[in-house]
């Protein structure tokens, strides 16, 4: 039998855990009503039932455990969520951000720390390094907010990566100079040395890994999940011994996973919802346990130096802001949010302030005064970020209307024995993207005798219940149809026109028939009597590795009604796929071409070369594309349309035979079709 009432501090796992559950579920609840952050309120809970606080949880190896975890896997979301080719396109801002935030908080706190505070020089450096480093307290708010992938805020995640191992590498020179009797060539070769190795390292062998095993291993959903939890914990480990701290492991891993899962898969799903529901919640309420409040009472210093910490974080990283944004033009919102996600402090700043206190470079007030100035943060990072962010998604809900950024209405056609629906639905949750439309699924049967359609139909939807299940996955709902018609394609073409269908994606088996024309009966059908955007796909293997899209682009598809939405729909695509693109201008100025991508939105990175002629083009594609990492994209026209020329009607098939690989053909919307009487014409 337990103990009633519980003896304090709680050691029963049950009743701990239990407790845990509920105050991630309460918490947040209280302070939104509140118009505070969620993630507030699990902070100031920790600070109330800590050991410094009522003592009902004690700040032991478990907690220890989990909120280590929790960082760990908050860095490493951090890393899988950004926009890896913006990223990398705009990599300068980060570098400059994270230096900024940086040297002017290290600067600063060095000569305060030495000169007012009466610090040692080595302590003193250390005590700066506390400050100059951040942590990203306030991620969440801008997860829900939906603004991870604008342009400051990815500069602000990277340059987080930067402040943070510089943070730290300057608590292990201090250490070493300090503990150690010095530092000598052998330490900073070693650290050189660790540092390659771990970045080099995991840069070039965990995507081959991966590709290997989405492509090969015949995954149930879970698999991937601890696959990906594998590497993350694996790459964490590994930047330990090579010298740095877990998190540039875990953020690392995050970033080189990032082009291999979708951003809107299920396996994207399930490592959001584990994050958030259970370690990320974890690591906030360890946070809140390290706070002591009884340290305001225990004499001036405490305060004195608190106060020091608290003016110099906010003052150095509002400047490393507001000179990262008057640098690349970001507005006022924009700066104010990044200056918010920069000011929190948690992991780095607790790991430097406890080894400089165990090394007797620091006393007790100091560590009081960190932890105090880590709780005063904590409250005003994530009220900050909610604050302006709010503002960036106003200013980008506001800017000049994109009808690429219309709500997509985005319908599947599945043969009832199609061997890749996962494929088709990967594909189609890239294209949908976050529209707050379901996605359409649609099967048609042939009419038979009664009990023979009933028998087809029961067979069908049985066979399509995996693609609701996998998209439920997503958190995507799903409208599934089946539909009795004489003739497929136009069964397809009735579903799209009733259910007002923006773009359709269909698949493609790649054998001919008697009646083809480009595909066969059933999609050319589709193609002459809609006016809809179609991606015809013949994608076999996993999207997701893909590194490179090779885009085809035909002389004259720029005349095409539909050419900026096709556009659109393919640097979507690449976007999701964290890949750039390879266009293949046939017979054309490629300078013109790559002027008039640059007019649309997502901006992703892309090269723009001539081809002249087919046959040239069909050399490229058999000569000098790889199979296993780039996937084709061959933006057609439907015939007698802009753009049209007599040999897209062959290149699928040439292109079928030429590769192994995964391709689509993207067909533009073709706005001046008059939808209504090509539906009449087989009603």
């Amino acid at each position: 039998m337990g103990d009633f009432p519980p003896v304090l501090p709680l050691e029963d796992p049950i009743v701990i855990f239990g407790l845990a559950m509920l105050v991630f579920l309460a918490a947040p609840l209280v302070l939104q009503r509140a118009r505070l952050p969620g993630i507030v309120g699990i902070i100031l809970v920790g600070v109330a039932i800590g050991p410094e606080g009522l003592g009902i949880l004690e700040l032991d190896a478990t907690f220890d455990l989990l909120g280590t975890i929790g960082l760990v896997y908050l860095m490493f979301v951090a890393g899988l969520e950004i926009n890896l080719s913006q990223f990398i396109e705009y990599k300068d801002r980060s570098v400059v951000f994270g230096l900024a935030s940086f040297v002017i908080p290290q600067v600063i706190g060095t000569v305060v720390g030495y000169y007012l505070l009466g610090l040692s020089l080595a302590a003193a450096v250390l005590f700066a390094s506390i400050f100059a480093s951040h942590t990203l307290l306030a991620y969440p708010v801008i997860n829900r907010l939906g603004i991870v992938k604008n342009e400051s805020v990815t500069a602000t995640i990277g340059g987080t990566i930067i402040t943070d191992t510089l943070a730290l590498l300057v608590l292990a020179v201090v250490v070493a100079a300090s503990v150690e009797g010095g530092i000598g060539p052998e330490f900073w070769l070693w650290l050189t040395v660790g540092l390659v190795l771990l970045f080099g390292g995991v840069w070039v062998i965990v995507p081959r890994i991966g590709r290997w095993f989405f492509r090969t291993v015949d995954q149930e959903s879970y698999y991937e999940f601890l696959f990906v939890m594998a590497v993350l914990f694996v790459c964490a480990y590994a930047a330990e011994v090579a010298g740095v701290e877990h998190i540039v492991g875990a953020f690392l891993a995050g970033l080189v996973l990032n082009r291999q899962i979708p951003e809107t898969g299920p396996l994207m799903n399930r490592i959001e919802f584990v994050g958030n529901a259970l370690f990320i919640p974890f690591f906030l309420l360890w946070v809140g346990m390290h706070v002591d409040l009884r340290a305001l009472t225990e004499g001036t210093d405490t305060l004195v130096i608190a106060g020091s910490l608290i003016v110099m974080v906010l003052v150095t990283k509002l400047a490393a802001a507001w000179l990262t944004g008057q640098v690349y033009d970001y507005s006022r919102d924009q700066t104010m949010t990044m200056f918010g996600l920069s000011v929190g402090q948690a992991a780095a700043a607790l790991a430097i302030v406890l080894i400089g206190f165990e090394a007797d470079l620091f006393d007790e007030n100091m560590l009081n005064a960190v932890i105090l100035m880590i709780l005063v943060v904590s409250v005003i990072s994530p009220a900050i970020v909610d604050r302006y962010g709010r503002e960036v998604v106003r200013a980008e809900t506001e800017a000049e209307y994109d009808p690429g950024e219309a709500p997509q209405r985005v319908m599947v056609p599945f043969s009832r024995n199609s061997h890749y629906q996962r494929q088709l639905l990967d594909l189609a949750l890239i294209v949908r993207g976050a529209s707050p439309e379901p996605l359409y699924t649609l099967t048609v049967a042939k009419p038979g005798a009664d009990l023979e359609t009933d028998a087809e139909i029961a067979e069908i939807e049985e066979a399509l219940e995996g693609t609701e299940e996998y998209s439920a996955g997503a958190e995507v709902p799903v409208e599934s149809q089946t539909r009795i018609d004489h003739n497929v394609g136009s069964g397809i073409v009735r579903a799209v026109r009733e259910n007002r269908i923006s773009t359709l994606v269909i698949g493609w088996d790649g054998a001919a028939s008697r009646r083809q024309r480009v595909f066969g009966d059933v999609i050319d059908r589709v193609l002459t009597r809609t006016k809809q955007l179609v991606l015809v796909s013949h994608v076999r293997e996993q999207i997701s590795t893909t590194e490179e899209v090779v885009l085809i682009l035909p002389r004259g598809i720029e005349h095409n009604d539909g050419f900026f939405e096709a556009v659109h729909t393919v640097e979507r695509v690449s976007e999701g796929l964290g890949a750039s693109i390879r266009a293949l201008v046939v017979d054309a100025d490629p300078e013109r071409i790559e002027r008039l991508f640059e007019l649309v939105d997502p901006k992703v990175p892309a090269e723009f070369e001539r081809v002249e002629g087919w046959k040239a083009l069909l050399d490229v594609l058999r000569d000098d594309v790889d199979d296993d990492d780039e996937l084709i994209v061959a933006m057609s026209a439907r015939r007698g349309t802009m753009g049209w020329h007599d040999e897209l009607r062959t290149l699928p098939k040439s292109i079928s035979t030429l590769t192994e690989g995964n391709f689509l053909v993207v067909y533009p919307a073709d706005a001046e079709k008059d939808d209504d009487r090509q539906f009449l014409q087989f009603k």
